[in-house]
């Protein structure tokens, strides 16, 4: 038989937390009266009338003396309704509340409702079973088969109740299938949270301190009712069990709600809709789930969506992110992830985020060694492109493009703004660092603006570096021109041939020094030579580094333009600031080594500490943990532009910056905001000049009115405007400079 028990009625809506779980002096309400925001004090036994009326209008209570309302109360509200254990009823009079065009009468009518708080105002018509649950004012509850709490409810969080074994933990298995990267999800969990558990699986201590964070962050004792807060819309739902819902949510149409906690505001409202299935999470501010998702031990960031039937389970996906038709297993998501498309899945993944999936792309195929146990590591703005397929264990930099291709090897892809290409014919792989710099000027720029102007975020926990011209890659294309410099000093010893060269040629400083003058002479020298990418790719065929003289110039270029603008708008924000008072600030040795976390930069050595005062307990609990990354948010302008100084004397070759140097700068930081112009302009400007895109239209004539024209291109004109700005706010500080 199933786990029925059969219970004298007189037990319905009493007894929700067993009595050994009751200290002396305390009932069964203890945690509900804590939660309750009305004064107990406000409410009222029923009348006489009221009672008449009540049992007149077809409403059944095994005890009535157990039904509190407060004034005004309108007992011919309350229709064919039952009601057992304590029941609060708030201001209940004849209103109407309106929701998208729908028209719902305050009252309960047709309900079934166990031992609830009841808001001011609300409207429950045709619930099916509602137990224990509080609320909130204005709220509407039409036709939900079942909505109750039970008295060991976890809310999503990774938290055990008392008297309760350890392993009935819901953990998620981030970035490897195999577990052991196991982190527990908790309401207020962001990705830097998940980054550093996830990440640090040697530190043991640290594993166990944020293990008791969690745990003492929430309530483990057991009567904790569930929330429903004010403002709420429910609505033809079928199971919703231990579900807390944050203010202003909308849920209809769902098939099953369990353990969850969805946060939402007046700010920010939560939306959940029709075939939904959502078990063992968390649910951010401003989130939209639709249309048939799935998804299970999971956490979704603030202002971010799961549509159309995608699956999400044992994942974290970032703020900002917006997933469509796929599966996703297994994966930290920094914010900003875009995937779209049916027939791709992403397995076993850390992904820094402003990333997108294009359609057929598969990394996952993560069963090609002797266990599920493979990762990909992939950096800020990774985009596989359509139908690739990926062999785990790979790390990518950022913003690496992947060509449509099936890549059977691993990979290690150190050069940021690359394109990585399968020639199957060739049989072997061609990578083209900075190809998004070289090539695809309007795309990189628009993903730096798209994202900032999607971050429509009004809590802000999580806090992110949109801009790719940071120092993370910044320190990846510093390594990039090691390695070039390498790739071709070695390329130039194979080619001599002989026995000197090969020895020579293998040591890696006389190769980057040959690199290094090869790079930075004649082109005909460099282009004669097949440069070889060793340790990129796990196998035994070539791979190819396409235009390394070009990638070596790109990457010195594009630091000089992310170094010179931190500086500028450094500058900008200081107008009484000289050159000297700069100086002595920002110099001194250039960080190299940075932490993403979450999508925040932070210096390795600041993370560091970090860790150390949440292993010492210095830092304790997971309020103090954020606070502490909002400390060092408020700290990363200074450490970006101490950064983008350091940047700006290693390009120089000096120790120290001088003024007429600085200057100099300065002008040619203003050349560079006419080539990315032009640049931004040109690489748009190859759409309409493609015969074959212009293939469907008619005439010119038709072309621009569907596409417009690359000089009335929205982007296209904001460029043009901000790189005006930047010249503007150069040149000012030209005068500065000249002036001093």
């Amino acid at each position: 038989m199933n786990d029925i028990l059969v219970h004298s009625e007189a037990v319905l809506g009493y007894g929700f937390v067993a009595s050994r779980y009751l200290k002396p002096g305390e009932d069964e309400y203890r945690l509900r009266d804590r939660q309750q925001c009305k004064p107990l004090d406000s409410y009222r036994l029923l009348h006489h009338l009221d009672v008449e009326v009540l049992i007149r209008n077809g409403n059944r209570c095994s005890d009535w003396g157990k039904i509190l309302v407060c004034e005004p109360f309108d007992p011919s509200l309350i229709r064919n309704s039952e009601f057992a254990g304590l029941v609060r009823i708030g201001r209940l009079e004849r209103v109407v509340l309106e929701h998208h065009d729908m028209m719902i009468p305050a009252g309960i009518s047709n309900s079934r409702i166990i031992s609830c708080d009841i808001g001011d105002e609300c409207a429950i018509h045709a619930c099916n079973y509602l137990a224990h649950y509080i609320i909130g004012d204005r709220c509407i509850l039409l036709n939900n088969d079942e909505i109750h709490a039970s008295d060991h409810a976890k809310w999503g969080n990774g938290i055990v109740k008392e008297g309760e074994p350890d392993d009935v933990r819901v953990w998620l298995d981030l970035m490897n299938e195999a577990g052991g990267r196991s982190v527990l999800a908790f309401d207020g969990m962001i990705c830097a949270d998940a980054y550093l558990w996830a990440k640090r699986r040697g530190d043991i201590v640290l594993m166990e301190r944020f293990k008791e964070m969690t745990q003492g962050a929430f309530e483990e004792r057991r009567g904790e009712y569930g929330v429903i807060g004010s403002g709420c819309v429910l609505k033809s739902n079928h199971i919703i069990k231990d579900v807390r819902i944050g203010e202003s949510a909308y849920v209809k149409g769902a098939n099953k709600l369990k353990n969850l906690t969805i946060n939402s505001s007046e700010a920010e409202r939560t939306q959940i809709g029709e075939g939904v299935e959502l078990v063992n999470g968390i649910v951010g501010f401003g989130c939209r789930v639709f249309y048939g998702c799935k998804a299970v031990r999971f956490v979704m960031g603030t202002n971010s969506s799961l549509k159309y039937g995608a699956r999400l389970i044992h994942s974290v996906l970032g703020d900002n992110s917006t997933v469509s038709c796929c599966e996703i297993l297994n994966n930290l998501i920094f914010p900003a992830h875009e995937q779209h498309h049916n027939t791709s899945f992403l397995i076993a993944t850390l992904v820094r985020g402003q990333s997108n999936m294009a359609a057929g792309a598969t990394v996952g195929s993560n069963h090609n060694s002797r266990a599920n146990d493979g990762e990909i590591d992939a950096g800020r703005g990774f985009w596989p492109g359509l139908s690739t397929s990926v062999k785990h264990s790979s790390r990518f930099a950022s913003y690496c493009l992947l060509a449509k291709g099936d890549y059977r090897f691993e990979l290690d892809i150190p050069f940021p703004f690359a394109l990585v290409a399968d020639d199957a014919a060739r049989d072997r792989l061609d990578v083209m660092p900075a190809y998004w710099w070289m090539y695809n000027m309007y795309a990189l720029l628009r993903n730096e603006a798209k994202f900032s102007q999607r971050d429509k975020r009004q809590s802000r926990e999580q806090n992110i570096e949109f801009s790719p011209f940071a120092p993370d890659i910044a320190e990846e294309a510093f390594v990039s021109l090691g390695l070039l410099e390498r790739f071709v000093g070695q390329a130039w010893y194979a080619a001599a041939g002989g026995a000197a060269a090969i020895v020579e040629g293998s040591d890696d400083s006389l190769a980057r020094a040959k690199g290094r003058e090869l790079l930075l002479g004649a082109k005909e020298e460099v282009d004669a030579l097949e440069v070889l990418g060793p340790g990129l790719e796990n196998s035994r065929r070539r791979v190819i580094i396409q235009k390394p003289r070009r990638a070596y110039k790109a990457y010195r270029h594009l630091l000089r333009w992310y170094a010179m603008r931190a500086l500028i708008a450094y500058f900008a924000e200081r107008p009484d600031m000289t050159f000297q008072d700069a100086a002595d600030v920002l110099s001194g040795p250039r960080i190299e080594e940075w932490e993403n976390l979450g999508g925040q930069l932070v210096p390795l050595e600041k993370v560091e500490a970090l860790v150390s005062g949440i292993k010492e307990g210095s830092v304790n609990g997971w309020d103090e943990i954020h606070a502490a990354y909002a400390r060092l948010w408020a700290e990363y302008p200074l450490d970006k532009a101490q950064h983008a100084w350091g940047t700006l004397c290693a390009l120089l070759d000096v120790d120290e910056l001088d003024e007429p140097a600085f200057a100099r700068e300065v002008s040619r930081f203003m050349d560079t905001t006419r080539f990315i112009e032009d640049q931004v302009y040109l690489t748009r400007r190859k759409d309409y000049v493609n015969d074959f895109r212009k293939a469907t239209f008619r005439n010119d004539e038709e072309l621009h009115a569907v596409l417009g024209s690359p000089d009335t291109n929205p982007f296209v004109r904001q460029t043009r405007v901000d790189m005006e700005r930047w010249r503007a706010r150069a040149d000012a500080l030209l005068g500065r400079l000249s002036g001093n």
